[in-house]
């Protein structure tokens, strides 16, 4: 039996003061990693930031010292320094820094708005320091106090009359004794910065670093002030990108029947390349919370009624289909905000998604009602990402059932091979019936399989999302290689080792592949650039004489085997007139049989080049295909088979 341990009154700990933060900071600030460490600097200009939200102050001074600190200032109030009514013998500066709950926040007379909510934020930076100096502007004086690991190594001392100077600057170290590595990121913090002045249109913040470096990525100063909030950053995150509407969706208003306020900026980039950023009183919620819900909501319900409209069907659209690839920023001011944990990642005030759902919603109406093109556009896309994610999910529920079950999904026109592996195996995509009948005779049952298609498909590259899903060419093609396409493309997945384009040798089979290598290359490129895709070269004639039979793929060749092989031979020559007129063991020996055939492996050698290629002959502009045929006719008139 184990020795009793003894448990009693003597072995409880009370913890005072700010013991607590400093023997659990990760109760606080979440852990002791760089994320903390950073967590340190906002918490201290979330204080500065609240003084210009709440109007008492229009500049923020941040500054990265040469040896490792970090000052902020601001010309706000200042903190009071007079006695605490509760603490006769200490400042209210002094119980501000080294009490827990304690502040101004409280009190919505003094502040409406704030991120500070707890009254832990200054006092927990305290405690986690080595030093902390901090220095109070306030009423024509200047006072000055300094604290080591949360607690004050002297009084609260007056420096005397200061002119032209108002509010709190904060300076401290973070303690190696709590964290591992106590250096900042210029760069993050510079982020911080730049951010932070976005948040609040009234504000100017300047930036120094003492420890940048000529040639560095973060100057050594900086200015922030963006008059136009959100939609300024907006602007500056996207760049150069092209958007899909022509202006983005934003604003700035009161929020209907309380003290608060939100502003948003949203844009659709064409590269689908987004993110969604939001904020609550000048604080970061990365992982979102009620006031998100209301944006999705808003955009989703405007979007829904427009398409109505618009004669849409639009009763499947979710918020993941109207905002998936956008850029997203939002931000409100509400009063008492409530936050999921001390470091406030997720917003949780219930009302908040009701206000900024009603508030955003009546101006999103307004929007799209005064940019019916782009408001069109947007729909479009849309719709069209709501049929990928619902194909998507079907071709899912597909992967998902019994490999008897998931056969008999599979295009009724698709003969499968035998072999379940896709290594080694084939798919022949052949012209018609009658070119597929040959096919399947010829054709190596244990790793060949065929799909017959029905003459020409449809040409991708001007056809709409709407008319290729409605395509049964195209459907049945993407159903027998099970990769899915376009967006939900998983070219592991492909069925086959190979997919092999064999069409007849004339102009006719020659435009079936070109749609079909158009097709591969819109909506399955990767396909392309890993060389799964081939053309077969089956042969036009056959030529005979003396017991002596040799195919030719073409005119040309033919032309030259009568010069050499059958040179004052009498020549027995046939031309097909299709794989469908080819016998079965013709087409096996000269097109199908890995040991004699020869196929055409189809490659992407540069993306811009062959992109260019697909728009000027395949796109909606026929004046770009005019232009070309101009260019190579004499090239091309000699060579002609019709």
């Amino acid at each position: 039996m184990s020795q009793a341990v003894s448990y009693t009154a003597e072995d409880i700990q009370v913890l005072e003061g700010l013991e607590p933060v400093r023997l659990r900071p990760g109760m606080y600030i979440g852990g002791t990693d760089a994320n903390a460490l950073h967590h340190l600097v906002a918490e201290i200009l979330d204080n500065a930031m609240d003084e210009a939200v709440a109007g008492h102050a229009d500049k923020i001074w941040m500054t990265l010292e040469a040896d490792g600190a970090v000052t902020i200032r601001d010309n706000g109030r200042g903190i009071p320094v007079d006695p605490h009514p509760k603490f006769k013998n200490k400042s209210a500066l002094e119980v501000i820094l080294t009490t827990l709950h304690s502040g101004g926040k409280f009190n919505q007379n003094v502040y409406k708005t704030s991120g500070g909510l707890h009254g832990v934020g200054s006092s927990v930076v305290n405690a986690l320091s080595e030093r902390m100096d901090v220095e109070v502007a306030r009423d024509g004086q200047l006072y000055k106090q300094t604290f080591s690991r949360g607690a004050p190594t002297g009084k609260l001392e007056t420096l005397g009359k200061i002119n032209n100077r108002r509010g709190t600057q904060v300076t401290f170290k973070p303690d190696s004794q709590i964290f591992p590595e106590t250096a900042f990121s210029s760069s993050r913090l510079f982020k911080l910065a730049r951010s932070k002045s976005y948040l609040f249109r009234g504000v100017t913040l300047y930036w120094k670093d003492h420890t940048a470096t000529d040639g560095g990525d973060v100057p050594a100063e900086a200015t922030f002030h963006y008059p136009n909030g959100l939609s300024d950053y907006l602007r500056d995150a996207l760049g150069n990108r092209l958007c899909l509407t022509n202006t983005p969706f934003s604003g700035n208003v009161p929020l209907g029947g309380s003290q608060g306020q939100a502003e948003w900026a949203v844009a659709w980039p064409l590269d689908e390349d987004g993110a969604f950023s939001s904020y609550c009183n000048t604080i970061p919620t990365p992982e979102g919370g009620t006031h998100e819900s209301g944006l999705r909501a808003a955009l989703t319900k405007g979007l829904r009624q427009y398409g109505e409209m618009r004669g849409k069907k639009v009763a499947n659209l979710t918020a993941d289909d109207v905002l998936g690839g956008a850029f997203v920023l939002l931000s409100v001011f509400i009063p008492n905000p409530q936050f999921q944990g001390q470091t406030k990642d997720k917003l949780s005030t219930p009302e908040a998604a009701r206000l900024v759902e009603n508030t955003v919603k009546d101006h999103f109406d307004h929007w799209l009602a005064a940019d019916t093109e782009s408001a069109d556009a947007l729909l479009a896309s849309v719709l069209e990402r709501a049929e990928d994610r619902l194909r998507r999910k079907k071709e899912l529920e597909v992967k998902r059932k019994t490999p008897v079950n998931r056969r008999a999904t599979l295009p009724g026109k698709l003969t499968d091979c035998s072999e379940k592996d896709a290594k080694d195996t084939e798919i022949f995509l052949v012209e018609g019936d009658s070119a597929g009948g040959s096919a399947k005779q010829a054709r190596d049952r244990r790793t060949q399989a065929v799909l017959p298609l029905r003459g020409k498909i449809l040409n991708v590259a001007s056809a709409s999302k709407d008319k290729m899903s409605q395509n049964q060419e195209l459907r049945d093609l993407v159903q027998a290689l099970g990769c899915g396409s376009g967006k939900t493309l998983n070219p592991d997945a492909l069925r086959y080792e190979r997919v092999i384009i064999m069409t007849d040798a004339d102009v006719d089979g020659a435009h079936i592949a070109t749609l079909l290598l158009t097709f591969f290359y819109q909506e399955m490129p990767e396909l392309m650039q890993r060389g799964s895709v081939y053309l077969a070269l089956p042969p036009l004639y056959k030529l005979t004489a003396g017991g002596n039979t040799v195919y030719a793929r073409d005119d040309a060749e033919k032309e030259k085997l009568l010069k050499t092989s059958f040179k004052n031979r009498n020549v027995e020559i046939t031309r097909f007139k299709g794989l469908g007129e080819m016998p079965s063991d013709q087409l096996r020996s000269t097109t199908m049989d890995v040991k004699n055939r020869q196929l055409l492996q189809i490659t992407i050698d540069s993306v811009a080049e062959s992109e260019n290629i697909v728009r000027r002959l395949m796109g909606k502009n026929p004046e770009e295909r005019l232009l070309f045929i101009r260019e190579h006719a004499r090239e091309a008139a000699e060579k002609l088979d019709i």
